[in-house]
């Protein structure tokens, strides 16, 4: 491991955890572009297998970045990007809150609240058309990925089911 790699493990995962509005998904095609294609600590498809992993594991969603930073700079790398991600948005929403609540009735902060969403939405779906573009190569996985999402957004349908499925789909090699 050397310094170059943990500086840039420390300035990528500080500026996401300050640009994550919804969640540490919010901003997986940045965290994608810099860790594949920028600085090159793995492929397409071990960052898809991350994520995976990363959302299939107890905890927070955000353990994405534990095992990128692993994956560039072992142990010390994870820790260094926990770290970078969670401590700047905890120190953010901290002062944030302390004005937020002083502020109850400004139309401002109603302003504001009103477009974090749309801009939350945005993100989000941004991160999946990342994530289908990492882990599926053909149009079998492009359509499988096509009708799971549209199963998750129009039915009721419990989402582990759903994600069974495609996972025996894809392991008996249909995809």
């Amino acid at each position: 491991m050397n310094l170059k790699t943990l500086t840039q493990i420390l300035l990528l995962f500080s500026s996401l955890s300050l640009m994550s509005i919804g969640g540490g998904n919010s901003v997986l095609p940045e965290m994608h572009r810099k860790s594949v294609q920028d600085y090159h600590w793995m492929t397409d498809g071990q960052f898809a297998d991350i994520f995976a992993i990363s959302q299939a594991a107890p905890g927070p969603s955000v353990l994405i970045v534990t095992l990128i930073g692993y994956k560039a700079a072992g142990v010390l790398g994870a820790i260094l990007a926990t770290i970078a991600m969670m401590g700047p948005a905890a120190i953010l929403v901290y002062m944030v809150t302390r004005f937020w609540q002083s502020a109850q009735d400004s139309p401002l902060r109603h302003a504001i609240e009103k477009g974090f969403a749309p801009l939350t939405v945005g993100l989000v779906l941004a991160s999946g058309y990342v994530m289908s573009r990492a882990a599926d190569h053909g149009w079998q996985a492009y359509t499988l990925t096509i009708i799971c999402t549209a199963i998750f957004t129009l039915t009721k349908i419990n989402p582990l089911f759903i994600v069974g499925l495609a996972g025996f789909i894809g392991w008996m090699g249909w995809v």
